[in-house]
């Protein structure tokens, strides 16, 4: 555990670098935080996070500052050679943070349950998929995190959660057979929680508005509107609004190409019955 511990301190001063330099090179062009936010079409929270270390520059927003605050590119450097090995723990981090507080998510997913679904058998299966590979303790330490998430689907005033998931993932006995009847009546019941709308997208469809890969779009306590994307190799936290848009678009696309959800339980029943 200690490396993790000194990894994301490392993370925090890197980000904290560079918001530092945000700061002074904000001033320095006679900008109030809300005027810089108003200047570049995001939240005044978003400048003031950025600046005090808690939320990462992103390479785009790099870029849009360096232009308006005439920094000859001294940003969008600064961020370039952040070790991407920082970077992504940032990333991932920020976004476990805003899931917790937000008011509203809405997550496709296409190869694997969304983390807020899985149980503590498929999240092992999922972890011990990694390749490279990682150890049991690092897998069970993963494990807890992410079961720890679940607890916003419990709460009293629970989030508004919609779910849009490929019926691949239905298909697939990551950990085995148990696992696998564990996972569907575990999906089962969380399709009837309060505030949660399950969808699954069938196979088979001649369009399909999500081939670009998994996403996340969530809503803050102050209606800011965010994304989060994963790859192959990172994850980043989408705040520009034009791309936000974009992702917006496409989840609504996916909903009307899913089941519904009296449809997808349907589905469910039907692949319990069938075991």
């Amino acid at each position: 555990m200690q490396p993790r511990k000194r990894q994301r301190r490392k993370n925090a001063s890197a980000m904290k670098l560079v918001g530092q330099l945000v700061a002074v090179f904000r001033q320095a062009a006679g900008f109030t935080q809300a005027q810089l936010a108003e200047r570049i079409n995001v939240h005044e929270e978003t400048i003031s996070s950025i600046e005090q270390g808690r939320r990462p520059l992103k390479p785009d927003m790099a870029e849009l500052l360096d232009g308006l605050l005439e920094t000859k590119k001294a940003l969008a450097t600064a961020v370039e050679n952040m070790p991407e090995v920082d970077l992504i723990p940032a990333w991932a981090e920020e976004y476990i943070d805003l899931e917790g507080e937000a008011v509203a998510l809405s997550w496709f997913e296409n190869q694997v349950l969304p983390g807020l679904l899985q149980t503590k058998n498929y999240a092992r299966a999922v972890f011990g998929s990694r390749v490279p590979v990682i150890g049991k303790d690092e897998i069970e330490t993963q494990v807890a995190t992410r079961l720890q998430r679940q607890e916003i689907l419990h709460r009293d005033v629970p989030p508004m959660v919609s779910f849009v998931i490929s019926e691949a993932i239905l298909l697939d006995r990551l950990g085995g057979e148990e696992v696998y009847e564990e996972m569907l009546r575990h999906l089962r019941a969380c399709a009837d929680l309060p505030g949660i709308s399950l969808q699954v997208l069938p196979l088979g469809r001649r369009t399909h508005a999500g081939l670009n890969g998994p996403f996340i779009l969530l809503e803050t306590p102050d209606h800011q509107h965010l994304g989060y994307t994963e790859t192959q190799r990172g994850s980043q936290i989408v705040s520009d609004p034009h791309e936000v848009s974009i992702l917006a678009q496409k989840y609504a696309m996916l909903r009307t190409q899913a089941l519904n959800a009296e449809e997808s339980k349907s589905l469910l029943d039907r692949l319990l019955g069938e075991l």
